[in-house]
């Protein structure tokens, strides 16, 4: 009982709290009904008065949109009319100015007053052609490209001058005024700021200005100016050179510079196969002398004449390629060539016609046999070859013409060596002046000039073989397999052997024309023994062994044969103190000695010395201009004479063969000894 009254207690207490909770929820509803009547009525309250607001505003949007429209119209048509009169402006404004020019400093605001011409011009032609502005501005923007033409003529003129000799042979490197610390300059023909203005004035004018006539102004003013360059360099060179030679360098150029070289011709070369003192061949021979490959200072210089043109052939070499690098600042790439090439064509024209007329030179003595000229066209002709590609590199791009001259030059010089050299080979072969032969037999003139000759090939290996190649001779052509300059040595050391071969002939011929036939001896010996030195001395051997592995063992075995052929001129001697292997079959003693046999002993002293003192007579005037020869000469005549002279005179000089022995027994083997050191000594 008392479970369930506690039961039904506590659902009444939760009724009883379930009802409270209803109640507050009814309240709440009919609070939240008010709340959301009062919105609603805000709500319509606001949109009533926004409607009203839209019907006000509205019209009035409307309307300041179409006056903001208007205005923007105003601004619009203000600032075309502004730019309208800016053009008519700058016409009526800009006329004095640009009539003034750009002189003063002013190029760059000039530029920019010719720009506002540039445009009132279009806009005018654009807009109204028909327009009296049009005109004016048509014939003050042609005012200002005329003025800013001029401008660049007479700032272009103002500022070329001829590159002065000295500076063009600063650049080379070479000039012999200058100390030798003195540094290769570059050239700089321009201002900076000139060149900044040129190079401003031309792009206007191939741009805007839609000109090219300041190229021609370009190329004219530059033109003369390197050809006087030109002509002032040959006139330095040529006062120099009359006093004395234009410098202490042959001109050969790497990397745009001259130094020195040993690629100059000796000037003893001046008396090739022209006539020689005996006493200068002779001295050829001297061990002291220098061989001909030492280089300039020892050898002397190349002719004023022909190292004057070298420098000139360098120095155009360089203002080519400065003129290239000015050009690049000023003309537009696409028009460089052209203008280059007009630009070089009479200073290379010039040149050319120097060389060729070198060439014709040697060729007209070539034709009269004189083959010294020869030796000019090799230096020539070397240096041409040396900067052939850089002369190419710089003519690239300029017309055929332009870029032939130097090839077309250089064969010449190669036809014309070729043929000197195929001519030489036949004069040497066939030289006739078997009447000029040394009396004394020393060295022939013949020999001495044609080493002389061949020792300058040295210098001008790679120059000879292209001659040699012009001649098409089948000895010269050599397989273009292997080293290219080993072919070139062989091509030349081929046509060396051939001279060689020519000389050997030549003299053997000559030798046999002597009367004394020991005196032709002597001549094949000295100079088969000169040929030998010279090859030796100047380094020629070392070419000639690739044609003739074996050439120096061949000299030297003709020399020793000449030597062995000299020696029997002792044999009228040897006859009378030996007679075969035997001593003469006489009794020695006095008392038993027959009058018979005395005579003979008498005939053979008085027979001994008839011929000793006829051969020392004779051989004492032989000439034998090597120191060395001519002592193996005396000591192998004393090797063969004394010891069978000693003992002839020893066994005979203790009989009494004669009451005079002074008459026959004239001479002591040292006397002998003597006397045969006195061979070969004319002042003996």
């Amino acid at each position: 009982m008392n479970d369930t009254a506690q039961k039904m207690r506590e659902i009444s207490e939760k009724l009883d709290k379930d009802a409270d909770d209803l109640m507050f929820i009814k309240d709440s509803l009919e609070k939240s009904s008010q709340l959301t009547h009062n919105m609603v009525t805000i709500l319509t309250s606001f949109e009533n008065r926004l409607r009203q607001l839209e019907e006000t505003i509205l019209p009035v949007h409307k309307e300041t949109v179409t006056l903001q429209k208007l205005q923007e119209n105003i601004e619009n048509t203000q600032a075309a009319l502004d730019h309208v009169l800016n053009y008519h402006d700058a016409v009526r404004d800009l006329d004095a100015v640009i009539r003034d020019g750009p002189s003063g400093g002013k190029l760059e605001q000039y530029i920019s007053h010719m720009g506002q011409i540039q445009d009132a011009l279009e806009f005018f032609s654009e807009n109204n052609p028909s327009s009296p502005e049009l005109s004016k501005a048509t014939q003050l923007f042609k005012t200002g490209k005329e003025l800013l033409q001029n401008e660049f003529r007479n700032l272009f003129t103002r500022h070329c001058n001829p590159v002065p000799a000295i500076k063009i042979l600063d650049m080379l490197g070479t000039d012999d005024e200058l100390p030798d610390s003195a540094s290769v300059t570059s050239l700089n023909q321009l201002p900076e700021q000139a060149l900044e203005e040129l190079s401003e004035i031309s792009k206007w004018l191939i741009g805007p200005g839609k000109t090219h006539d300041f190229m021609d102004v370009y190329y004219q003013i530059r033109a003369q100016t390197l050809k006087k360059s030109m002509e002032g360099l040959k006139d330095h060179l040529s006062k120099k050179s009359s006093g004395s030679a234009a410098g202490s360098y042959s001109p050969l150029i790497t990397s745009g510079r001259l130094h020195k070289s040993k690629d100059a011709p000796n000037k003893r070369t001046s008396t090739l196969l022209r006539p020689m003192a005996r006493k200068g061949a002779a001295n050829k021979l001297d061990p002291e002398r220098r061989p001909s490959s030492q280089g300039v200072e020892s050898q002397g210089h190349v002719d004023p004449a022909i190292e004057s043109y070298l420098y000139c052939i360098s120095g155009l070499l360089k203002l080519m390629q400065c003129e290239a690098q000015l050009m690049s600042h000023i003309i537009p790439e696409e028009h460089q060539r052209k203008t280059f090439d007009k630009i070089i064509e009479k200073p290379l024209e010039m040149v050319s016609q120097d060389g060729e007329a070198i060439a014709t030179t040697a060729k007209r003595a070539v034709i009269k046999h004189d083959y010294t000229a020869i030796l000019s066209i090799f230096p020539v002709l070397k240096h041409l070859i040396n900067v052939k590609p850089e002369f190419e590199e710089t003519l690239s791009g300029t017309a055929p013409g332009t870029r032939g001259k130097l090839p077309t030059l250089i064969a010449s010089l190669e036809t014309t060596g070729a043929k000197a050299l195929d001519e030489f080979y036949d004069v040497v072969k066939n030289d006739p002046e078997k009447s000029n032969l040394p009396k004394d037999g020393t060295v022939h003139e013949l020999t001495s000039n044609t080493l002389i000759f061949l020792e300058n090939l040295l210098d001008y290996v790679e120059t000879t073989s292209a001659m040699l190649m012009a001649q098409k001779d089948p000895a010269f052509a050599i397989s273009n397999k292997g080293n290219d300059m080993e072919n070139k040595k062989k091509r030349v050391a081929n046509y060396v052997a051939k001279i060689l071969g020519a000389v050997g002939l030549n003299l053997d011929q000559k030798s046999k024309s002597y009367s004394d036939q020991y005196l032709g001896v002597i001549f094949l010996l000295n100079n088969l023994n000169y040929i030998l030195k010279s090859l030796q001395r100047s380094g020629l051997l070392s070419l000639v062994v690739h044609s003739k592995p074996d050439i120096e063992r061949d000299y030297e075995e003709k020399i020793r044969i000449q030597k062995t052929e000299y020696s029997r001129s002792w044999s009228r001697v040897l006859q009378h103190v030996i007679d075969g292997s035997k001593p003469m079959a006489v009794n020695l003693d006095p008392s038993k000695m027959k009058d018979k046999e005395r005579q003979q002993i008498k005939d053979r002293f008085k027979g001994f010395n008839q011929d000793f003192e006829d051969l020392f007579k004779t051989h004492k005037g032989y000439a034998v201009p090597d120191p060395q020869v001519r002592e193996d000469l005396r000591r192998e005549s004393k090797q063969m004479i004394l010891q069978q002279y000693t003992m002839f005179r020893d066994r005979y000089v203790v009989t009494s063969f004669t009451k005079n022995p002074e008459k026959y027994i004239k001479y002591t083997p040292e006397q002998v000894s003597s006397q045969i050191d006195h061979f070969f000594d004319i002042s003996a």
